[in-house]
Parts: structure tokens; C-alpha cells; sequence
């Protein structure tokens, strides 16, 4: 049985909380492929130092994730779902980066409007604070499956109106280029991971402590000027990367 590591219990998160991020890990590291099954409670309760109700408690929170199920008679299965690939490249598009993977693709307008830049956003777009950006949240589907839910800045006296186009055609891409921006390019991707907070939690159809890889991204005109700023968090047992050169 693979060794999961005692939890902590005075490290501020709830005990089934780690159990569950520590049971999920394993099963993305392909810990557990030989049986295909979680181990059984009484073991789990014995390695992590905790009772069977914080166990149960764990699973439990795995399962409306929909990360393992109850089989009757056998134990705790983990289901298999493929990850969508996501690659990241100079030329990084949503609906070109899923392409054939997925038959359905939807990108849904959450909010937009026009705000004052912040030091950040000004910073990430090189403009002075307090200038005008469109804010713009969105989430996208694939195949009915949320895959990210996104943050995203653009100069509003260059972009005003992206939101309202971008809620006719699920696309950030068609919807720089109905605004006269054809093409463009991605010049900062940062990525992280992070555990998934209450907003995710709800747009992303989550369980509390699931595992978000967040990027924070720039693209720029072909001249290299900034038109774009994005946070987007993608939930981690359903995407991942591919960095291209």
C-alpha cells in the first residue's frame, strides 16, 4: 500500500480536508492503478492516525467531486476520467488547445464591466494606475465539464464592448478580432496551484479543498503591447499542461 503521510492536526485545515487532498494526489500520481480501488477505511484510519468517521468523511467529499464512487460489495473505485491537454505556447487559444478533445465547447460570460486599473492590472498591462480596464469573468465548458473560470483585464479605450461580444460568441479570440484585433500573441504564463476558495468552488462544481492550477498570463499585440491580463484557475483532475517552445 502506497505511504501517505500522517496528517496534521494542528495545521489549521480540517483533518477529512487533508485526508481528501492526500487520497486525490495519490490517485493523479497513479498511486493506486495497480487494483484501481482506494484502499480500504480501517487501513486508511490506521495511516493517517484518525478515526473512520474523518475517513468516511473524505471520500465522501471525493465522491460528489466525483473523484472515486462506492461500489457495493467491493470497496471505494476511482473513476477514470481523462484530463483535457491544455497547451501553452506563444500562440495559446482556448478552443484551439482543446480542439478534438472534447465535441462541445462553451465559453459563458459570468460579468463585465469597466473598473480603474489597480497597481497590479496596471503593472501586468503597463498602464497607469487608475486607468479605465474592462473586467471580464468568464467560465468554459467542455463536453458539459468546467474546466476554467477565468479573470481577465483588457484597456477599455481599446476594447470597450469585448464582454458583450465575447457573450455572443464564447470566444475571446473571435471577440478581439471582431473589435479589430486579428491576431496576437502570449508572452507571460505563470503557473501555480492553489486549493480551490468558495467562488471556484460554486462556478467550477467543486468540493472544498480540491486543487486549482492557476495561471497568470499576458498577451500582447504583434507590436508587444500589452492587450491582455488573465487569472484563470483550471480545477487540476481535469486539465492539464503542456508547455510548447
Amino acid at each position: 500500500m502506497t505511504d501517505l503521510k500522517r496528517v496534521e492536526r494542528q495545521a489549521g485545515v480540517a483533518l477529512w480536508r487533508q485526508i481528501a487532498d492526500r487520497i486525490r494526489e495519490a490517485i493523479s500520481r497513479g498511486e493506486f492503478d495497480e487494483s484501481g480501488m482506494v484502499p480500504p477505511e480501517m487501513m486508511l484510519a490506521a495511516q493517517f492516525g484518525v478515526n473512520r468517521h474523518t475517513v468516511r468523511s473524505a471520500l465522501a467529499a471525493l465522491t460528489q467531486e466525483g473523484v472515486v464512487r462506492a461500489v457495493q460489495g467491493r470497496g471505494t473505485l476511482i473513476v477514470r476520467k481523462e484530463r483535457f491537454n491544455f497547451p501553452i505556447s506563444r500562440r495559446t487559444r482556448f478552443t484551439e488547445g482543446i480542439g478534438d478533445q472534447a465535441r462541445d465547447l462553451q465559453g459563458l460570460l459570468l460579468s463585465s464591466e469597466i473598473e480603474p486599473a489597480d497597481p497590479e492590472v496596471a503593472r501586468w498591462l503597463a498602464l497607469e494606475a487608475e486607468t479605465p480596464v474592462v473586467r471580464l469573468e468568464a467560465l468554459r465548458k467542455a463536453d458539459g465539464r468546467a474546466v476554467s473560470r477565468s479573470t481577465a483585464w483588457f484597456p477599455a479605450e481599446r476594447f470597450k464592448g469585448i464582454g458583450e461580444v465575447f457573450a455572443r460568441s464564447g470566444s475571446i479570440t473571435e471577440a478581439l478580432a471582431a473589435l479589430g484585433l486579428g491576431d496576437y500573441l502570449r508572452s507571460v504564463t505563470e503557473i501555480s496551484a492553489t486549493h480551490a476558495e468558495a467562488a471556484d468552488i460554486a462556478a467550477l462544481e467543486l468540493t472544498p479543498g480540491a486543487i486549482l492550477l492557476v495561471t497568470r498570463a499576458v498577451n500582447t499585440d504583434l507590436s508587444g503591447v500589452p492587450i491582455q491580463y488573465a487569472v484563470t484557475r483550471f480545477p487540476a483532475d481535469r486539465v492539464q499542461f503542456t508547455i510548447a517552445s
